[in-house]
């Protein structure tokens, strides 16, 4: 697919600038794509191009990836996140809209719209209910202290990490390959351009901050977040890969969670659905975007 290329903007969250991009067609209802950890927004190029011959597509970059701005004091929390997402739909009066998100997005963006059922009119989250609940248990079976003291020595040996500098960008695109085996070459270098930036040495760098390999060490209870799932009014579609670690809702109990919710399986896919099966993958959204 030719892609062409979308114009850029920003708005500012808790002081800090934070940039997306506009695929244009504004008459048309708001759709926002939000991706995932340690990702940018031009990963979804080739579903905003196809989306927006009916959207108006917008994908911003979260704080401290892509063109947006570092969080100074490295605060990188799911409730600095959900605020930047209220922000935008907020600040560009986009509610009631549709949102398609990815991992660390998807979980953002069910953790908003659980908030704010009226503003969201339906949602795709690809692998986006975040740790599994075996995973969860574990976690929970730590003392709080604990757990607080682990994050605390995470933050200072980030402190010490400096970011990896790549002589050139095929170097990063060879770690890029390696990370997900169903990338085409032309998806890979895609990913890899707009992931990166060049030093004043001329090396090269991923855009993102360091502190984002972190989560905060506080957060709210499971059993919150369960409610908020349940919180949820709007169609919900929830995708996985079938060769993903991430946990499947639809055999794990969290899918029972949702009011309105499907569980969608792709095979030959791993935790990048969108990447890996990007035209089945366009062509659902639109199937459930479609239904009344």
């Amino acid at each position: 697919m030719s892609l062409i290329g979308p114009s850029s903007g920003s708005f500012i969250s808790q002081r800090l600038r934070l940039h997306y991009v506009d695929w244009g067609n504004p008459e048309a209802p708001p759709l926002l794509l939000l991706h995932g950890g340690r990702d940018h927004c031009r990963n979804w190029d080739w579903v905003a191009a196809d989306l927006a011959r009916d959207w108006h597509v917008i994908a911003p970059d979260l704080r401290g990836h892509g063109d947006s701005a570092w969080s100074p004091d490295g605060n990188y929390s799911m409730a600095a996140f959900v605020y930047d997402l209220a922000q935008i739909i907020h600040q560009k009066q986009l509610a009631p809209l549709t949102i398609v998100a990815h991992s660390l997005g998807g979980n953002i963006a069910l953790r908003y719209t659980g908030l704010y059922p009226d503003n969201v009119s339906k949602i795709v989250a690809i692998e986006g209910l975040g740790p599994s609940p075996k995973m969860l248990a574990e976690r929970g079976s730590i003392d709080a202290a604990d757990r607080l003291r682990t994050w605390i020595g995470e933050q200072r040996e980030l402190s010490r990490r400096l970011p990896k500098r790549y002589a050139g960008i095929d170097e990063a695109l060879a770690r890029m390959q390696a990370e997900n085996k169903h990338l085409s070459p032309e998806q890979a270098r895609h990913l890899t351009v707009h992931g990166m930036l060049q030093n004043e040495d001329g090396s090269w760098s991923w855009k993102f901050d360091n502190y984002v390999r972190s989560f905060s060490g506080v957060d709210i209870a499971y059993a919150d977040l369960e409610r908020l799932w349940g919180a949820i009014t709007c169609p919900t579609l929830l995708v996985y890969g079938a060769e993903s670690w991430a946990s499947n809702p639809a055999t794990d109990g969290r899918a029972a969670l949702f009011g309105n919710a499907r569980v969608s399986l792709y095979e030959r896919a791993g935790h990048w659905v969108h990447h890996d099966r990007t035209a089945d993958f366009i062509a659902e959204v639109r199937a459930f975007l479609a239904e009344r």
